[in-house]
């Protein structure tokens, strides 16, 4: 059995004393799981999945806590506080996740929300984190298609538009200015569509499925919403403000436009001065 380290692993109790339950961690070693995490349903022998890290003291601890990321991922974490040797990153976990000066890309400061990436440090053994980004995003698109979602969060704004990270494959992805319709921020972390994998291994990425396919699943979602309004009316139409429409569904004007037209052509609504009706 090898244990993954900084990621949930399933163990089996192999017996519980006043500091908690330990967990079988193969070729006769044990790992602690503090009493905090344990319960009254649990038993030697039983299996349990828990999250596996390191306590105070560098030694390998297990925890039910769900941490906000895992060994191998991305996220944007807050800093908790700061010492001599680097900054601490409230992770959810009892300890927090450590970020050496040396892997600051800027100098991170307390209260601070910075995106890192999370990994084994060889020499030490330890779990950590680094804000220099660059050497730990892929080249590698792995099976990404056309209109595949993908979850992204947003690291660098640039002339052409916000440079994300593909949560998954970790490879990077460009979302253009000129069609972005809500606002951005680093560290966003949101639902996202491929547009295009190039041939450099770049993806562009859309906020939106593109065209006929997108505006079809919405006007299915806005005949819904009129449906299960009382009164079958909706104080929106193409004449409202484009922050409004995507404050209520979270899609662009565009889109809005589009599938209300749909609808309006099949004589399924009609539309007002003030909004949408149901016919």
């Amino acid at each position: 059995m090898e244990i993954k380290l900084g990621d949930y692993n399933t163990l089996t109790i192999t017996r519980f004393t006043e500091s908690g339950a330990y967990l079988d961690a193969g070729n006769g070693l044990e790992i602690l799981m503090p009493r905090r995490y344990t319960t009254e349903q649990m038993h030697a022998g039983d299996e349990v999945r828990v999250f596996v890290y390191l306590d105070q003291e560098n030694r390998p601890v297990a925890t039910t806590e769900t941490p906000l990321a895992k060994v191998g991922e991305f996220a944007c974490l807050e800093v908790a506080w700061r010492n001599k040797y680097g900054a601490f990153l409230n992770w959810g976990l009892m300890k927090d996740l450590f970020v050496p000066y040396s892997e600051q890309r800027n100098k991170m400061e307390q209260g601070g929300h910075y995106v890192v990436y999370i990994y084994v440090d060889e020499p030490s053994g330890r779990i950590v984190g680094t804000s220099k980004l660059t050497r730990h995003i892929t080249q590698d698109t792995g099976a990404l298609q056309v209109n595949d979602e993908v979850e992204i969060i947003v690291y660098r704004r640039t002339q052409m538009g916000y440079k994300a990270i593909i949560l998954g494959p970790n490879c990077e992805g460009l979302l253009y200015h000129n069609e972005i319709f809500r606002p951005l921020a680093y560290g966003d972390r949101l639902k996202a569509y491929v547009k295009k994998v190039r041939d450099d291994g770049q993806v562009d990425l859309a906020l939106q499925l593109d065209g006929r396919r997108h505006t079809e699943d919405f006007a299915v979602t806005l005949l819904r919403s009129l449906q299960d309004k009382p009164n079958h009316f909706i104080a929106l139409n193409d004449k409202s403000d484009p922050e409004d429409i995507y404050n209520y569904f979270g899609v662009s004007k565009k889109t809005f436009k589009r599938a209300a037209g749909a609808l309006y052509k099949e004589r399924i609504i009609e539309i007002t001065d003030d909004g949408l009706r149901l016919l």
